[in-house]
């Protein structure tokens, strides 16, 4: 019974924590409390967020604004078609020592950091696309045959411009898979704009204050996992993946005549760790199927795909997961 308090004590004060850096971060990045929800989210659950927005929108100052929240080094990396694997993960130089010996060291580069902001990474080549993949999945890279750690926790938020495609490479979908949730970064309201051009435009600006620690950050991660998942919450997650899936008999006909891959396992991992994060940040101490609903769209946006009939014909992704989510949180709630 004491663990089971403490369980929820540990909780409770990550929830006073998590309101207190969204309190913090939003006066530098102002409304979009979407947004703000699902890179923390990213963060919480030790994962990677793609960040998919119009430039203009505040993607770079919300990436440094977490930075600082967030307790993290951070680092910002441009991405162009002329930049090389190189550039991002270090190079090995040859220097002479004054005795006159020769020998290699290793200068890290960019990616040893614990935030890092890929900027408009589809930009790159493919083969500079590629050292990312294996810094974001096993958190170190490999130069010359040896391993190097990066920091701990480390954290890529990565950005594209969704109408700008020209001199661009898609990223893979092995890559997209790497990243936990898709984070669409909408036009503001009327009524956030308004404040964004009066906090913006003046002598000073609101600074944010850190709340977290990197430290701290590890503990909410670990702490996250530990949060009890129910079995209706477990079973939701599995009915929607698998009916998102054509191949899946239990799949909608929906489902089947538009799409052309659905997610793998890893999505449902994915939801497994966002639908806890989605409760924590609003003060909750278990997740919900409605949780499940809510997380579909950032978690399976980028691993599914529609045939391209059903893009020709102009069918919309995002709201057939709804869908799809919908009928999975019903289902769930019937039996």
């Amino acid at each position: 019974m004491s663990d089971e308090t403490d369980l929820v004590q540990e909780i409770e004060d990550l929830g006073h924590d998590l309101a207190a850096a969204k309190a913090s971060i939003t006066k530098r990045f102002i409304g979009q409390e979407r947004v703000v929800d699902l890179t923390l989210a990213a963060l919480l659950c030790g994962g990677h967020g793609l960040l998919i927005g119009l430039p203009g929108l505040g993607k770079t100052r919300l990436v440094g604004t977490l930075g600082k929240v967030m307790g993290l080094q951070d680092n910002r990396i441009q991405f162009t078609p002329d930049l090389m694997p190189a550039d991002i993960l270090g190079s090995e130089v040859l220097e002479t020592a004054e005795d006159g010996r020769r020998a290699f060291r290793f200068i890290r580069g960019p990616v040893f950091c614990q935030l890092l902001m890929a900027d408009e990474i589809n930009r790159a080549s493919p083969r500079t696309q590629s050292a990312l993949l294996q810094a974001m999945q096993e958190k170190h890279v490999t130069i010359a045959g040896a391993e190097h750690a990066l920091g701990q926790p480390f954290h890529v938020l990565a950005t594209q411009n969704p109408i700008e495609q020209e001199g661009t490479y898609p990223l893979p979908e092995a890559q997209l898979d790497r990243f936990l949730v898709q984070i669409d970064v909408p036009n503001p309201d009327r009524d956030t704009e308004r404040d964004i051009l009066l906090a913006t435009t003046g002598v000073s600006e609101a600074e944010s204050s850190q709340v977290f620690t990197a430290e701290k950050l590890i503990a909410a991660q670990t702490l996250l996992r530990r949060m009890p998942v129910g079995e209706a919450v477990v079973e939701t997650i599995l009915d929607l993946v698998r009916a998102c899936r054509p191949e899946d008999p239990d799949a909608p006909q929906a489902v089947r005549d538009t799409v052309a891959f659905g997610p793998g396992p890893r999505a449902a991992q994915a939801l497994m760790l966002t639908v806890r994060a989605q409760a924590l940040l609003e003060g909750r101490l278990v997740p919900t199927a409605e949780d499940v609903a809510r997380m579909a769209v950032p978690v399976l946006t980028h691993r599914m795909q529609l045939s391209f009939a059903a893009r020709a014909r102009g069918q919309n992704l995002n709201q057939l997961i709804r869908d799809v989510a919908a009928r999975a949180t019903r289902s769930e709630a019937a039996a």
